[in-house]
């Protein structure tokens, strides 16, 4: 553990299976809210469409853009037995030499036919290897990567997004138990998602209906948009025996000059800066500088734990966490430990429904 740090084991707590919320609400808007004062106080107890009531004219709500890929492939091997390839990054196109490309990556909604993956079954699926996902589309095993995954192309007379569209599967978290369906494909993306690139959903974003944006607008709140393309670690476990955890990856990000000038005018003016999840958390103070946040794309490594000095984001809204992740650290360390931990007793005794496709909580 660096000095300073919590243990990984401080951010655990039991939930009953029964919690977990397998399916979305009825409706995106009608998710419970509990809210959480910095400053202490008791909570509250709301549903989401209440939100234009806690914002004020002059505040700014960002929200992340990204659209979550259909990234998930199943296929077969040759010999006919079943294989899975998860889509993580693109990398180009792939018509230079094998492996071209890889460490240099793409700029945010990039395309293209070569692509850091992970393969089941992995020990089998060599480079070399060839998975058949249907007639027009296969995928061939170009190299490893260090941390065991794949860099592979994908060989269709299609555009990718096209194959990606046919033939792809939602990637919805393992903790959900089931494969994805129709009610997916529009319920685990948020109703103002763009630009494609995630393998997992920006779960805030998913509560928001475009009325419930539009009445926040109506009462004089910016709407800013910045983009982050959630990558593969926030799946990943952190292990409550390690000596030190590692954070959520590496992620590309852009922050347009309006979205960066829409957050100085409100703090400029007073108004609060509220981030809708963790993924605009991290980018919005990765980018930090001056009275808001530099415009432009990069990629961010940030390990947002306690202590954490926030220079950008007033108020978050978010879903309820895994235990040990580094997304319940993130919060932890915006809400502090101690509060967090009680939001999350309370969320457990009062039946909140918990992760992807669960209730919301604001701390402000």
């Amino acid at each position: 553990m660096t000095a300073g740090h919590r243990p990984v084991l401080d951010f655990g707590y039991h939930l009953p299976e029964g919690r977990i919320a397998r399916y979305p609400a009825a409706r995106r808007d009608e998710s419970r809210l509990l809210l959480a004062p910095r400053a202490g106080g008791p909570f509250q107890h709301r549903v989401f469409r209440d939100l234009p009531r806690l914002m004020r004219a002059g505040d700014v709500l960002v929200v992340n853009e990204s659209r979550v890929l259909p990234a998930r492939l199943l296929g077969a091997k040759p010999t006919g037995a079943r294989a899975e390839v998860l889509l993580l990054r693109p990398l180009g196109e792939g018509d230079g030499a094998e492996g071209a490309g890889v460490a240099a990556g793409t700029a945010v909604g990039g395309g293209g036919r070569l692509w850091e993956a992970l393969v089941r079954p992995g020990g089998k699926l060599k480079p070399g290897r060839t998975v058949e996902v249907a007639p027009d589309l296969s995928v061939h095993i170009v190299d490893s990567t260090p941390d065991h995954g794949r860099i592979v192309r994908l060989e269709t007379p299609l555009a990718v997004e096209e194959a990606l569209e046919r033939y792809g599967h939602v990637p919805l978290p393992p903790y959900l138990r089931r494969g994805d369906e129709a009610v997916d494909r529009t319920r685990y993306q948020t109703v103002y998602a763009r630009t494609p690139g995630s393998v997992a959903a920006p779960t805030a974003g998913l509560h928001f209906t475009r009325g419930l944006l539009a009445a926040l607008e109506a009462d004089g709140v910016r709407i800013a948009r910045i983009t982050l393309h959630v990558g593969v670690a926030t799946f990943r476990p952190v292990d409550p025996g390690g000596a030190d955890p590692r954070g959520p990856g590496e992620e590309r990000y852009l922050i347009s000059s309006e979205a960066a000038a829409q957050i100085a005018c409100a703090r400029a003016a007073g108004g609060r800066v509220w981030a809708v999840g963790t993924t605009v958390v991290r980018t919005l103070e990765s980018a930090a500088g001056g009275e808001g946040v530099r415009a432009g794309d990069g990629t961010t490594d940030l390990f947002i734990r306690p202590p954490f000095d926030f220079r950008v984001v007033d108020a978050l809204i978010t879903n309820f966490h895994l235990p040990h992740s580094t997304l319940l650290m993130l919060v932890s360390a915006f809400a502090g430990h101690r509060r967090t931990m009680a939001a999350y007793r309370e969320a457990i005794e009062r039946g909140y429904r918990f992760y992807s496709y669960g209730d919301a909580m604001v701390i402000s």
